[in-house]
């Protein structure tokens, strides 16, 4: 009898082994698809870099940083400037505070503002705007009206009378109520997308096989409008940054001297743009406002060309 190295085709083993090469392949692809072309798209984008550098930096800055920054204290020389010593790099106010400490210990509670409200915002965005878009009739009728209502408040006059009866001291919940209605021009967004979803090939045959509706928009509609969710949770941490310290300033909010908002009522209040030798104590926490909100910038524009179908499909050839 012939001998052969070849087992037959209904071989077991050989069923395994073809099974196996085809999970393996299932799972290269969904590597490729989920983690290698992202991160290729971000790494290549010189706007992302930027913009996670400048946001992993703040982080830290308020996680690490305040334990290795001393609390500030009023032991330091009066009005020292940047740069002139090395324990005080960033100079010192009128009570001698040190203005570096004040910063890095003031970014813990304004990265809380800053998660808390643009999480808010786009998760309340996305439910409203989704849930309207996609069952439509009585549903959609009923959360666009609720959607308008918010739009046509004037968000300002809304937050300061807000902040005004409530005082919230906690960080998170002043980043909530600084987002109260800015959900509401995201939602209508969402609302228009879905519905030119809802009616695609994809989405009518999960409806014919008897998906439960949820599960429909959670793996059929949510993946296709993260881009606006991604882009727009930038936009509203940029929201909750600048009304915060702008509330901070005016003093609508509870007064606390480890804010942005606060050191710069501070520095305006005792003279600090009339004079040179004081400019540094508005110019400090401005420029850390600005670097901020500058990094946020960068990394929606980053989440755009991420989810670019385009850019995606190049780095996938």
């Amino acid at each position: 009898m012939k001998r052969t190295d070849q087992p037959p085709a209904d071989h077991p083993f050989e069923r395994v082994s073809e099974m196996s090469r085809s999970e393996g392949s299932d799972i290269a692809r969904s590597l490729e698809r989920r983690v290698y072309v992202p991160a290729r798209i971000l790494l290549e984008d010189r706007k992302t870099i930027i913009g996670l550098a400048i946001m992993i930096a703040y982080v830290l800055m308020g996680t690490v940083g305040v334990w290795l920054v001393p609390e500030p204290t009023t032991d330091g020389p009066r009005l020292l400037g940047p740069f002139q010593s090395l324990e005080y790099p960033l100079g010192t106010d009128a009570m001698g505070h040190d203005l570096f400490a004040m910063i890095v210990h003031a970014t813990p509670p304004m990265l809380l503002m800053i998660a808390s409200g643009a999480v808010f915002a786009t998760a309340v965005a996305t439910i409203v705007g989704t849930v309207a878009g996609y069952k439509g009739g009585f549903v959609d009728d009923v959360l666009t009206l609720i959607t308008d209502i918010m739009l046509t408040i004037p968000g300002l006059p809304l937050i300061i009378v807000i902040v005004a009866t409530v005082g919230p001291t906690n960080p998170v919940v002043i980043g909530v109520l600084l987002t109260i209605n800015t959900w509401a021009g995201l939602a209508r967004t969402i609302r228009a997308e879905v519905l030119s979803l809802r009616d695609d090939n994809y989405v009518e045959a999960s409806r014919l096989m008897g998906t439960p509706t949820w599960r429909i928009i959670k793996a059929d509609i949510v993946p296709n409008v993260m881009p606006y969710v991604l882009i727009n949770f930038m936009m509203a941490g940029r929201s909750v940054i600048f009304s915060a310290v702008g509330l901070y300033f005016l003093g609508l909010l509870p007064f606390t001297a480890l804010n942005w908002g606060v050191i710069l009522d501070m520095a305006v209040g005792n003279g600090a743009l009339t004079s040179t030798s004081t400019i540094h104590w508005v110019v400090v926490p401005t420029v850390v406002i600005v670097v901020i909100s500058y990094g946020l910038i960068m990394l929606s524009q980053g989440m755009d060309r991420l989810f670019n179908p385009r850019v995606r499909a190049r780095k996938r050839e």
